[in-house]
């Protein structure tokens, strides 16, 4: 194949040495030209994001064009080779494509089942064919790469669980509420966490979102973001009545929210169901809070334990995508070597082709006393007949390179039709 994969990611590099990368691949407009000079790099894509920096590339000499990528990339990390090397993984041939396969269905992800992956490949995929880095194997390749993806992500559960505390304080919500469309949300800190559950929030068609920050203009930001609005961090017990889900994850030692100042705040909606979420450590909500009628209160424990048992049903899953990983990857190797058949039939293709034409020509007085629509009939038909003649040698020619034995065959066809 001269199929190769290399890179780094968050298990094997620091993020100082990744953010060296990343700057200078996730420039396609220089990263691709620069490896594209080499004679050895035949077509590559590069993959920049957060936790990986991979090349993949086709090689004209595997020892070569793996040395200049390994070069290329201590070049642009600012280390020597050798030091480099201990940061880098190397796939060849078809344990590149298993790779790329297991990457694009993100079971190599930080977060298993998290879909980001697959957007970014393709991301990647389109900037190479747009600077022409790419052709049949890598084109093939990555569309292979996205139909695998697709299929995990339907033939399994492995998505469909959530394994983010931020994610799983949203969909506890959608447990009590039904549905979260229309529903407001206040949302206390606008921190990471904050900003991850206002995105499933969304996602999930909520409401009016409230952001409360002690930093006004970092809440300001966030509620730019998510068509929100920020409030001052004193006021937001006032915004209580008005709103159905509270999550809290500020840095505050001790808690801001206690019972009496949530009493105060139903009692002006006697009938209000107020769900309040604690991802906070140490805790934003009293624990008493829990006790009042129609309130809901979680805290992180709670959300944690949901989170392990979903990571633990991801994981289960995961055997079953390496399942059809496997079975993608073996299509593939046989789509690519059936391609070792393609010469010796596009030889035989153009060597009938050639006989039909001159002997066309050869009788060419006799057919020009034909009708246009004989003569067409006659073409038709000496057409055919080749075709059928053609029919099983072709056939024996892509079954035998596809299942990657020795072409005794093709030499045998070879020899008999001189090709």
């Amino acid at each position: 194949m001269k199929l190769i994969l290399i890179g780094m990611n968050y298990k094997t590099a620091p993020v100082e040495l990744r953010e060296r990368l990343q700057n200078y691949c996730s420039n396609q407009d220089v990263a691709l030209p620069d490896l594209m000079r080499n004679s050895e790099i035949k077509e590559a894509i590069c993959l920049a994001t957060c936790n990986r920096i991979e090349v993949i590339a086709r090689l004209g000499d595997p020892v070569r064009g793996e040395d200049f990528l390994k070069s290329f990339l201590s070049r642009q990390g600012n280390l020597d080779i050798e030091e480099m090397e201990k940061y880098l993984y190397v796939y060849r041939d078809i344990e590149a494509v298993l790779h790329l396969f297991r990457v694009a269905s993100s079971l190599d992800s930080m977060v298993m089942g998290e879909p980001q992956i697959l957007g970014q490949i393709k991301e990647a995929s389109r900037m190479a064919v747009d600077r022409h880095a790419t052709g049949v194997l890598l084109n093939r390749l990555t569309h292979h790469a996205f139909q695998v993806a697709k299929r995990v992500r339907s033939e399994t559960e492995i998505a469909g669980n959530a394994v983010s505390v931020s994610y799983a304080a949203v969909e506890l919500a959608k447990k009590i509420f039904g549905s979260l469309k229309g529903r407001s949300a206040l949302l206390i800190g606008a921190g990471e966490m904050s900003e991850l559950a206002a995105r499933h929030l969304i996602r999930q068609g909520a409401g009016n979102i409230f952001i409360a920050n002690r930093t006004m203009a970092r809440a300001q930001q966030m509620a730019e973001e998510f068509h929100g609005a920020a409030v001052p961090f004193d006021d937001f017990p006032s915004f209580l009545p008005e709103v159905d889900i509270v999550i809290a994850s500020t840095g505050a030692p001790g808690y801001i929210l206690n019972a009496q100042m949530v009493a105060a705040a139903l009692r002006k909606h006697k009938q209000h169901l107020l769900f309040m979420i604690d991802i906070a450590v140490p805790r934003d909500i009293d624990p008493d809070v829990g006790e009042l009628d129609n309130v809901y209160l979680y805290n992180i424990d709670h959300l944690q334990d949901v989170v392990d048992a979903n990571k633990a049903l991801r994981r289960g899953e995961a055997l079953r995508a390496e399942e059809l990983i496997a079975e993608e990857v073996a299509g593939f190797e046989k789509w690519f070597n059936s391609l070792a058949a393609v010469p010796a039939i596009v030889r035989l293709r153009e060597k009938t082709d050639s006989i039909v034409r001159g002997e066309l020509e050869r009788f060419s007085a006799w057919l020009g006393g034909l009708s246009e629509e004989d003569r067409a009939h006659v073409e038709w038909l000496v057409s055919s007949v080749v075709n059928k003649i053609l029919h099983d040698p072709i056939t024996v020619l892509k079954e035998e390179s596809s299942e990657g034995e020795e072409l005794s065959d093709m030499a045998a066809i070879r020899r008999l039709f001189k090709l």
